[in-house]
């Protein structure tokens, strides 16, 4: 869809934006953000993908932002305020991409998801000559938000780029012989699972049928579930069973590898955070186990 299609889209009375910070609930930021929006466009609909992104983590920005902006229409603008202060290191952006607008710092917010579908286009946002502010979210963000939503095109507040500052070990790292991986923590969720930068495509790309061993510090599983329920015994009476709180790794709605607790509870009897001592930037390991080569006189016997 080309950026005129979706001026028709940004035009109906009710464009959406949507807002990711760390600004949390304390401080008037986010209420100053929208009472701007408000301010130039009343029928706008605004909504808060989250507001307690840790302060100013980029790699937990981007995984919110990656796991939520598709579910929204087509043409809807998210505004990112993470890191978003101007300087000559941090340079603010617009891009359009997969049909949606984004708002943000060059600062690598972006990457991940660029290193998936490629943007169609991007721009260097230049209209700070005209606005002085210490408040870029408000001052910068939401006039550019607003002037998408009434139908503007990226051309009239910014230069053409090509490229994006990347996020650091974004991807995860794998020996030359293709028997080991090794990811990194990149975000903790609210029941306290950790989840890492190891995506399922990305994963069976290099198991190939293998068998393999997952270790976060000194945890170990053999198994991958494809959601959480299945870590359950069913046969078992409910009574019986004793799942609450143990280990588990699961590809989680994202297609991310996620270490677990069955449901687990950071607050109360603990988490994968909590009681396997799991933090953001810590690395997970997976060991492949090479099938056995079969001697040709064996060759029979397994084929039968």
């Amino acid at each position: 869809m080309d950026e005129l299609t979706l001026k028709n889209i940004n035009n109906l009375p009710m464009a959406i934006i949507t807002l990711t910070t760390d600004f949390g609930e304390k401080d008037h930021f986010t209420g100053a953000t929208k009472g701007g929006i408000y301010s130039e466009l009343p029928d706008v609909n605004i909504v808060d993908i989250s507001h307690n992104v840790s302060p100013f983590n980029v790699p937990e920005a981007a995984y919110i932002i990656q796991n939520a902006y598709s579910s929204f229409p087509k043409g809807t603008i998210h505004i990112i305020g993470i890191d978003s202060e101007l300087n000559v290191e941090n340079k603010h952006i617009a891009m359009l991409l997969d049909d949606h607008y984004f708002i943000c710092a060059n600062n690598g917010i972006m990457s991940m998801i660029c290193s998936e579908i490629a943007p169609e286009k991007i721009v260097e946002i230049n209209i700070h000559d005209t606005i002085q502010t210490s408040f870029t979210v408000l001052d910068v963000f939401v006039k550019v938000a607003c002037h998408l939503a009434r139908g503007g095109t990226l051309e009239v507040i910014g230069k053409p780029i090509n490229a994006i500052k990347p996020i650091n070990n974004l991807k995860p790292y794998v020996n030359e012989e293709q028997t080991k991986i090794i990811g990194r923590i990149i975000y903790i969720d609210n029941y306290g699972n950790v989840i890492t930068n190891i995506r399922k495509p990305f994963f069976e790309s290099i198991q190939k049928g293998r068998k393999f061993e997952i270790t976060a510090r000194q945890y170990k599983f053999k198994t991958i579930y494809n959601k959480y329920s299945d870590f359950i015994n069913f046969d078992i009476p409910k009574e019986d069973r004793q799942d609450e709180g143990k280990g588990m790794v699961v590809f989680n709605s994202g297609g991310f590898l996620e270490v677990a607790m069955y449901k687990s509870d950071s607050k109360t009897h603990g988490s994968a955070a909590t009681l396997m001592g799991l933090q953001v930037r810590d690395t997970i390991g997976i060991d492949f186990i090479a099938k056995p080569s079969i001697p040709l006189n064996e060759s029979s016997y397994f084929n039968s």
